[in-house]
């Protein structure tokens, strides 16, 4: 059979299609959010219609379900007609009034199922305004909403005790207190009780892309038991293990992480101090990027001693507890000082489980 023949492109040719590829890919999206604002127009027009008439005609409840058995039967070939969803469409413009209400906020922008959720996860219009802002500016799934609204994002964010605002310069101690929470949630774990910290650790890594998700928007992989060596005056040679390391690629700066089982100590602050200096002194890249910062996750902590130990540092660090187990699973796990009697009576081997 013969090989059809080569073709030749022209000089430039490979630079315009690519172009065009793009254009087209851009005009797809434009016109994929411009019919979704004009679907979300029409709901809400909808709702409005609905909402006034049961107000002002006294129209019952009854009225929903013949609606939705009308378009239902005028429109077979679309979704969205069922009684459940024009109560959404009620409730819609219940929440957001006017339609310069709800075009201007973030859930104007939103398809559809993300403003379901919103509508049956939240109760107050705040909340729901938060929450559509975060999902539009952070590109959310409809799942990534759900979780962050189980998971009481808004109330957590920013929320875990810092030093930042001494340690660091404004505005920079601003956006670092920004990527901490208080608690973090790790339900994706499924965290047993009596789980030593190398076996959280395990846990954390083995579910990479739902823990990337918890600790942060932007929040990029690094390494984990990543070693730093360093060289004293005389020659000796110190080494250092990180638990967790990252790098926010929107901040450009290195994220510490250590883990810890039991309640805070204030001994955990000093440890994890020198670790964000080590990685500041040898890995940052001074006027590229921002200064190191350090979270200590830990399983329960004084409020009085975290803040103590935080004013003696002189390295940005954070402390929030982690979650995950169910309570009674929390209360089972070991102290510092049973971990500690294990290590001192079993040896290296105890040590290393």
């Amino acid at each position: 059979m013969p090989r059809p023949p080569e073709r030749h492109e022209p000089e430039g040719y490979g630079d315009l299609l690519a172009d065009l590829k793009a254009r087209v890919r851009a005009t797809q999206v434009r016109a994929a959010r411009a019919a979704n604002t004009e679907v979300l127009r029409l709901y809400w027009s909808i709702g409005r219609d609905v909402l006034d008439r049961q107000r002002v005609a006294g129209w019952g409840g009854a009225v929903i379900p013949r609606l939705a058995a009308d378009l239902r039967r005028e429109f077979p070939e679309q979704r969205g007609w069922s009684a459940s969803n024009l109560k959404n469409m009620r409730r819609v413009a219940e929440v957001w009034p006017t339609l310069s209400d709800f075009g201007q906020h973030g859930v104007g922008q939103l398809p559809w199922g993300h403003v379901v959720v919103l509508l049956e996860r939240l109760a107050t219009r705040e909340e729901r305004d938060w929450y559509a802002a975060q999902a539009v500016e952070n590109g959310w799934t409809r799942n990534v909403l759900e979780h962050h609204i189980k998971a009481d994002l808004r109330s957590r964010l920013g929320a875990a005790p810092t030093n930042f605002a001494a340690a660091l310069d404004a505005p920079d101690s601003e956006l670092a207190q920004q990527l901490v929470k208080d608690p973090y949630v790790f339900e994706h774990l499924g965290l047993t009780a009596r789980m030593a910290e190398r076996d959280v650790e395990r846990a954390l890594m083995d579910r990479l892309q739902d823990t990337l998700l918890e600790l942060g928007r932007g929040m990029a992989f690094v390494g984990r038991q990543v070693r730093l060596a360093v060289r004293d005056d005389d020659g000796a040679v110190d080494e250092f293990v990180v638990d967790l390391l990252l790098f926010h690629v929107e901040q450009l700066r290195y994220v510490v992480v250590e883990l810890k089982v039991g309640r805070f100590e204030p001994a955990h602050v000093g440890q994890l101090g020198t670790y964000v200096a080590i990685v500041d002194g040898q890995l940052r890249r001074p006027g590229i990027h921002a200064p190191t910062i350090g979270i200590l996750l830990c399983t329960g902590k004084n409020g009085a001693t975290v803040r103590y130990s935080l004013a003696s540092s002189s390295a940005p660090v954070a402390v929030a507890d982690y979650a995950g187990l169910p309570r009674d699973a929390r209360e089972a796990l070991p102290s510092a000082d049973e971990l500690r009697a294990v290590i001192e009576e079993g040896g290296p081997e105890a040590a290393e489980r």
